[in-house]
């Protein structure tokens, strides 16, 4: 392998290595402007858009321990979205970048290990905002203590109700 090849191969290696997820993707058709403005896009989710060779990528994903990816997946020009941010952040820009251009189209992904189809990559951009899964968290936690300190706060009030009640007919009595 020629000097350039293996110093692409490692470069694959520690982006790939160093990331929590990504989206192989085929670029093809998209013009060098609509690749910087997906690449600005990303860039706020900690993710980057790369074009890479099929062969030092598959390599790559094979030597970072990733299961074995077909070579119909490997076909193609291949573009790499990879990250260390929120995966779902990354795909949901992916998702609404190819909404308006028609372009990239997805051909698989990898998070954790696990290799995803375009549908499961599809099914991530359809998630919420970690930050919307952590506040649904929190009020799925939060609801039944406030619905206890309400029951709490009607017996309290209901006994005051009863005291008063007593107190004016105790005045009246008198």
């Amino acid at each position: 392998m020629r000097a350039e090849k293996v110093s692409m191969l490692q470069e694959v290696r520690a982006k790939l290595s160093g990331s929590s997820f990504f989206i192989l993707t085929n670029y093809n058709g998209l013009t060098v402007t609509k690749t910087d403005d997906l690449r600005k896009r990303l860039s706020g989710a900690k993710a980057s858009f790369q074009v890479v060779g099929n062969k030092q990528f598959g390599m790559a994903a094979k030597e970072c321990g990733l299961p074995t990816i077909d070579s119909a997946t490997l076909s193609g020009p291949s573009a790499v979205v990879y990250g260390t941010g929120d995966v779902v952040a990354a795909a949901k820009i992916l998702k609404d970048f190819i909404k308006e251009n028609e372009k990239p189209a997805i051909k698989a992904g990898g998070l954790q290990g696990q290799l995803l189809s375009p549908a499961d990559v599809e099914s991530l951009a359809a998630l919420p905002s970690r930050e919307v899964l952590l506040g649904q968290v929190v009020g799925t936690i939060a609801a039944p203590m406030s619905q206890l300190v309400g029951v709490l706060q009607q017996k309290v009030a209901s006994m005051l109700y009863v005291l008063q009640a007593y107190a004016e007919k105790k005045g009246q009595s008198a």
